[in-house]
């Protein structure tokens, strides 16, 4: 079969099947996984097709029928819930050894570079320009909220976007600051949310909350998607294979990147314009040298 998981190959492939098919496929992707493990005839109910629809859907999938599908779903599921600990025991090796005679070196060389291109080869570029072009609205207002180990990212590409354009923030851990702001979300707001495995079930529900007020959320996740994806217009998947037990943001931070290359093109002389009087302002207060 191919690369990815099935919510991944579902979006890309979308545009290749019948109107029928393209409505099982939002259906499950809806509600992904709990979906597929509805029975088929609750399925066609759901997306207003015959149950032979949703066979076909799932034998374009590489599929013998719909318990191979479910099948399917069940690894997946065993994969989103892994924790550093799982993946270690299960690596069946100590911390540092590589396997075989290979070098750590030339390790972290073929797996990270491997890890790039697929999430590169996966990556839908609707969703990357649908991101680019949410981001450099300046009709809309954009939050960032990380998690654990990915609330730098937020704050990161947040840095970024300070500097490029106004209404930017990053949304507070403290309870008052963070209601504050939720009281204020509607139909203009973006929210970019960063969920990995192990998913944190407040950013499922801030992408809900934002969601059913009218506004838009941009997910940065992994192959598995979190929990949030059934809310966010834009999902940006990433790999997270690494030498170690402990998921890579490597490819997450390579995406990012790809963000804001594209957050300069579309911003244009405005952007260059507020980086020059950003430059200006900090010399003139003291801020750089």
């Amino acid at each position: 079969m191919a690369k990815g998981t099935l919510a991944d190959r579902i979006r890309q492939q979308l545009g290749e099947l019948s109107p029928a098919e393209r409505r099982v496929g939002r259906v499950l992707l809806a509600d992904y996984p709990a979906a597929g493990f509805e029975t088929v005839a609750v399925v066609a109910e759901r997306a207003r097709v015959s149950a032979p629809t949703v066979l076909r859907f799932v034998g374009r999938f590489g599929f013998r029928g719909f318990p191979d599908f479910q099948s399917g779903l069940r690894a997946e599921i065993e994969e989103r819930s892994a924790s550093p600990l799982s993946l270690y025991e299960s690596s069946g090796r100590g911390a540092g050894e590589q396997e075989g005679e290979e070098s750590l070196l030339d390790q972290g060389r073929r797996v990270f570079t491997a890890a790039l291109a697929q999430t590169y080869d996966e990556l839908p570029p609707h969703d990357l320009e649908r991101a680019v072009e949410l981001l450099s609205d300046p009709k809309r207002r954009i939050t960032l909220t990380g998690g654990r180990f990915t609330a730098h990212l937020a704050q990161y590409l947040a840095l970024h976007l300070m500097q490029l354009r106004d209404g930017v923030s990053v949304l507070s851990e403290r309870t008052v600051e963070r209601t504050a702001a939720m009281t204020s979300w509607g139909r203009r707001d973006v929210l970019v949310v960063f969920d990995y495995r192990r998913y944190e079930p407040d950013k499922a529900a801030l992408v809900e909350l934002l969601h059913e007020r009218g506004g838009r959320v941009v997910l940065f996740t992994d192959p598995w998607l979190s929990p949030a994806a059934a809310h966010s217009e834009v999902v940006l998947a990433a790999q997270v294979s690494t030498p170690s037990p402990y998921d890579s943001l490597v490819p997450t931070m390579a995406v990012i990147e790809t963000v804001v290359a594209g957050l300069v093109h579309a911003l244009g002389e405005e952007a260059h314009a507020r980086l020059k009087e950003g430059e200006r302002l900090a010399r003139a207060t003291g801020l750089l040298s």
